[in-house]
Formats: structure tokens, sequence, C-alpha cells
């Protein structure tokens, strides 16, 4: 990963853009020494949220599991039977 001082960004600018889009390698800016932010594609931003929305219903599907917060087959298509016509 290529790493940027906050100045050389703000000097740099699309320069360091155009060499982000080039070869799709995040970012990581720092700021007097430490890491401040992370520069990345677009694509990979919303690629990567994608992944957490998905995560995320995993995850809370897994908590219903355990609180037993489950339907049978018939139970389900009933309470989806509005979306499923």
């Amino acid at each position: 990963m290529k790493t940027e001082l906050v100045t050389t960004l703000k000097r740099q600018a699309t320069k360091i853009l155009a060499e982000l889009h080039d070869s799709k390698e995040p970012v990581l800016i720092t700021e007097h020494g430490q890491p401040s932010a992370y520069l990345i594609d677009v694509d990979d931003y919303e690629m990567m949220q994608n992944r957490m929305e998905i995560l995320d219903g995993i995850a809370k599907g897994e908590a219903a599991i355990l609180e037993e917060r489950l339907y049978t087959q018939a139970q389900a298509k009933q309470k989806m039977s509005k979306w499923l016509k």
C-alpha cells in the first residue's frame, strides 16, 4: 500500500488520484507521522459498502437464530406473501 503525507496530497492531488485510478491500490494519508485516512477508488469503496450490507444481513440472521426467532417455511411464505405476489 502506498503512503503519502497530507501535505503531498495537498500539493499533488491530481497526480495521486491518477495513480490511484491506475493502480487501484489504496493510499494511506498520514498527518504528523500518524495514519489519518485512506484514499480508495470509488468502485472499490462501493464494493466494500455492498459487502458490509451483506455481512450485516448475515449477522442479523445469526442473531435471530441464536434468539430462536425462527419461522417454518409456511410461516415465512405467509409473512412474505404481500411481497411475493
